[in-house]
């Protein structure tokens, strides 16, 4: 049997379109009427052309919802509400297990090493990875891609038993179905930095504080994220991509296509950097392996009951894009 993988390699090899040929030459526009698409997304500097509209389409009009920080909206991605959005990758799995008819643009929105977003006040004392068994957690949301994969490179890389830490979350899950573990205790929305300088909780999951205070719990978490990448060959730790409904890709695939034209244009005029590119990946194949750790981590952390082949996460129109 002849899987899409196949197809896609066969393609690469033939040399009609080898990985990333997109950004040398975007291809044309075709000639079409336009088509409105309820679409949220973030500004990133290879979506900003798109969200600016420097870049359009004659055939799709995305009809941009204005979110700020687009995790504030993943819950209504979830509902359905969207015909294209950013979706965090965790999300979009629990949101698979759970009967959403979403399916993956092979399009990463943001991703970054998690390691610096752990952080302790040293005022109290050191505070090491091991040391977080039985210690309390404040976090937005328990089931956000950075806390998710942190327990998974607290486990590996660290030895911690996940099951011991409290967690202490102030947002409800963006996936109904989804019950949190019975270490998760909700809290009123709060200042997380404040919660962790009153010393009502030992460690917080958030950007990175300017307070010479507060440390990453993992000491050096620039050395220990090239230390996990060389381990995972070259793997980077994904926290959005991009996601589309599936009945539209089947009751107007070329928009799809198109919506894939625009952003793929919008990629290659961010003229972005070789290691911004790196982070923001964009085609099937580029991403497999990413895509392929983080299922592996979010299985054996609990998040979804059953690992994921990739292919899975797209169907035969979003698979094909390059």
């Amino acid at each position: 049997m002849t899987t899409r993988r196949d197809v896609l390699k066969t393609i690469v090899a033939a040399g009609v379109a080898a990985p990333f040929a997109w950004a040398a030459e975007a291809a044309p526009a075709p000639s079409c009427g336009a088509r409105k698409l309820w679409t949220m997304m973030g500004d990133y500097p290879h979506t900003h052309a798109l969200m600016t509209g420097a870049v359009k389409s004659p055939c799709v009009a995305l009809d941009i919802a204005p979110v700020k920080v687009p995790s504030t909206a993943f819950a209504r991605t979830v509902a359905m509400e969207f015909d294209v959005s950013e979706l965090s990758l965790v999300t979009f799995l629990q949101a698979k297990t759970h009967g959403r008819r979403l399916v993956l643009l092979p399009a990463v929105n943001l991703s970054r090493f998690q390691h610096p977003f752990l952080q302790y006040n040293s005022a109290r004392g050191v505070l090491t990875p091991k040391d977080l068994e039985g210690a309390r957690i404040g976090v937005r949301l328990y089931t956000a891609t950075t806390p998710s994969w942190l327990r998974g490179i607290l486990a590996d890389d660290y030895g911690v038993d996940i099951g011991k830490l409290k967690w202490f979350a102030w947002q409800k899950p963006n996936v109904p179905e989804w019950r949190d573990p019975p270490n998760v205790t909700m809290i009123p929305q709060t200042d997380l930095v404040e919660l962790l300088l009153k010393g009502e909780v030992d460690a917080i999951v958030a950007d990175p504080v300017p307070d010479p205070r507060i440390k990453p719990v993992i000491a050096d978490p620039d050395a220990a994220a090239k230390a996990w990448q060389a381990k995972h060959n070259g793997a980077i730790q994904i926290n959005h991509m991009v996601v589309v409904k599936e009945e539209l890709t089947r009751s107007d695939p070329d928009a799809i296509r198109e919506v894939w034209r625009v952003m793929t244009e919008s990629k290659r005029m961010a003229k972005e950097q070789p290691r911004e590119a790196a982070f923001t990946p964009f085609g099937l194949e580029a991403n497999r392996h990413n895509m392929e750790v983080v299922i592996d981590y979010a299985y054996r952390t609990g998040m979804i009951p059953r690992r994921f082949a990739v292919e899975e996460l797209f169907n035969d129109v979003t698979a094909m894009l390059l």
